[in-house]
C-alpha cells in the first residue's frame, strides 16, 4: 500500500501544488512533522505484531466510518466555507497529534488512515471547505507513505513481490491520481461524495462477507463497534468544531 500510494499521492500532490489549490500549511507542516516520528514507529515495532485478517478489518472499518461519516453529515460537510479560526498552538498540538498519532497507530498498519484523521479534523473541527481538507489530507498521506515506504525499504521489512506489483501499478497509478482529481474537479464534489462514500460502506460489508469464516459473529460485532467507535470520535469533533467561528480564506 504505501509503495504504490507513495507514487499515486505524490502524483497528486503534484498536480495540486501545479494548481495552486488551498492548502492548511499551519496544521499540515506539523501533521508531517508528527508522522515523521510516528510512521516508522509503527511501521517497525505495532505493524509485525498484527495479523493479515486483522489489517484486512481495520482498512475497512475506516473507510467505512469515513462513508458513513459523510452520509450523515453531507449536506452540511459540503455547506463549509473557509476555514474557523485557528492560532499557532492549535494548529501545532492538533496537527502533530494527528500525524503523531494516525501515522503510528492506523496508517503504519493499513497503509492509510493519517489522511482520513486529518480530513475530518479539518471538516469537523475546524469547519473547513473540502477545497481546502481534501488536498491538504493528499498531501499528508503521500509524505506519510514516502516514511513509510522508504522504513520499510531501510529495514528491509518489505514483502517479497512488492517491487514487482508496484512496477506493474505504478505507471497506472501516476497517471490515474491526477486524472481522477481532474474528473472530480469536473463533475462535482457531491456526486463524487456519495458515490465514494457507499462504496465505502460497501466494502466493508463486503469484508465481512467474504472473511466471515475467520471471522464469526464477534468478530463481525467488533467489526462493527470499531465503525461505532470511530463515528462517537467524529461525532465529538463536530461538537467542539460547531464552538468556533467560521473564517474566510
Amino acid at each position: 500500500s504505501f509503495a504504490v500510494q507513495s507514487v499515486g499521492m505524490t502524483s497528486a500532490t503534484v498536480f495540486i501544488l501545479c494548481r495552486w489549490q488551498p492548502i492548511e500549511w499551519p496544521m499540515l507542516r506539523w501533521a508531517v512533522l508528527g508522522s515523521l516520528i510516528g510512521t516508522p514507529v509503527g511501521v517497525l515495532f505495532l505493524a509485525p505484531l498484527v495479523s493479515g485478517l486483522a489489517i484486512k478489518v481495520l482498512f475497512a472499518v475506516v473507510w467505512c466510518s469515513f462513508g458513513v461519516l459523510h452520509l450523515y453529515r453531507f449536506k452540511e460537510i459540503l455547506q463549509h466555507e473557509g476555514l474557523a479560526p485557528g492560532a499557532h498552538r492549535f494548529d501545532r498540538n492538533v496537527g502533530f497529534m494527528v500525524g503523531l498519532l494516525a501515522g503510528a497507530t492506523i496508517s503504519s498498519i493499513t497503509g492509510v488512515g493519517v489522511d482520513m484523521v486529518l480530513y475530518a479534523v479539518l471538516v469537523l473541527l475546524c469547519q473547513a471547505d473540502l477545497k481546502i481538507a481534501i488536498p491538504t489530507s493528499v498531501i499528508i498521506m503521500a509524505v506519510t507513505s514516502l516514511i513509510g515506504l522508504t522504513t520499510k525499504t531501510l529495514f528491509g521489512s518489505l514483502q517479497p513481490g512488492v517491487f514487482e506489483n508496484w512496477l506493474a501499478a505504478a505507471p497506472v497509478v501516476v497517471l490515474g491520481a491526477p486524472f481522477g482529481a481532474l474528473i472530480v474537479s469536473r463533475i462535482g464534489r457531491k456526486p463524487t461524495l456519495m458515490i465514494v462514500s457507499i462504496l465505502c460502506v460497501g466494502q466493508f460489508l463486503w469484508t465481512l462477507q467474504n472473511e466471515w469464516a475467520a471471522l464469526g459473529l464477534a468478530g463481525a460485532i467488533i467489526a462493527f463497534g470499531g465503525v461505532l467507535l470511530f463515528n462517537l470520535g467524529f461525532e465529538y469533533l463536530h461538537r467542539v468544531g460547531g464552538r468556533f467561528d467560521r473564517r474566510n480564506r
